[in-house]
């Protein structure tokens, strides 16, 4: 019975609206993560009422942790580091279309889910080919070995537009710790 919680709550947040005045979820359960890392600060779900539903708890989780991975990137394009799209492998990836598709959403890039169930061991694979003069370069030996995608999410532009407003009101909760 349990096992069917995470993929029921999946398909019923995948069904909510989108609005500006959707519940929003800091994902600081264990601390806060990069950037600007603090390990005592703890998590929060603003914006609930008597009313609120797992499914929408759940969605505001799903979504704090996109914007968890936001604020990441937008330190990397802050310290100058191109990010034109997020490759993804195995758990959730596998088993979640709703948190992948929320993921492009918030960070505005497409989202592109690595077929292969092995993707670690089919990387080391790749450099092991490279130094074994296999293949002359790594680039040649992923073309070559790639196992590809099974699946890419692209933003779609109506949802990121609130998933700003949104975004801005996670980073305000963040701020007033």
């Amino acid at each position: 019975m349990q096992a069917l919680i995470l993929p029921e709550l999946n398909n019923q947040a995948a069904l909510l609206p989108l609005t500006a005045e959707d519940e929003v979820a800091l994902d600081w359960i264990n601390g806060r993560r990069t950037p600007d890392a603090d390990l005592n600060l703890k998590g929060v779900i603003g914006g609930i009422t008597l009313g609120t539903t797992a499914p929408r708890i759940f969605k505001a989780l799903v979504e704090a942790t996109a914007f968890g991975a936001k604020a990441i990137i937008m330190r990397f394009k802050e310290e100058g580091v191109l990010v034109n799209k997020v490759i993804v492998l195995g758990g959730i990836s596998k088993k979640s279309t709703f948190v992948l598709q929320t993921l492009a959403n918030v960070l505005e890039l497409p989202i592109e889910v690595v077929k292969s169930d092995q993707a670690c061991a089919l990387g080391a694979a790749m450099f092991s080919a490279t130094i074994s003069k296999v293949y002359p370069d790594i680039q040649s030996a992923q073309k070559s070995m790639s196992s590809g995608f099974d699946a890419v999410f692209n933003p779609e532009p109506e949802k990121a537009s609130i998933y700003k407003i949104l975004y801005a009101k996670y980073i305000e909760l963040g701020n007033s710790k």
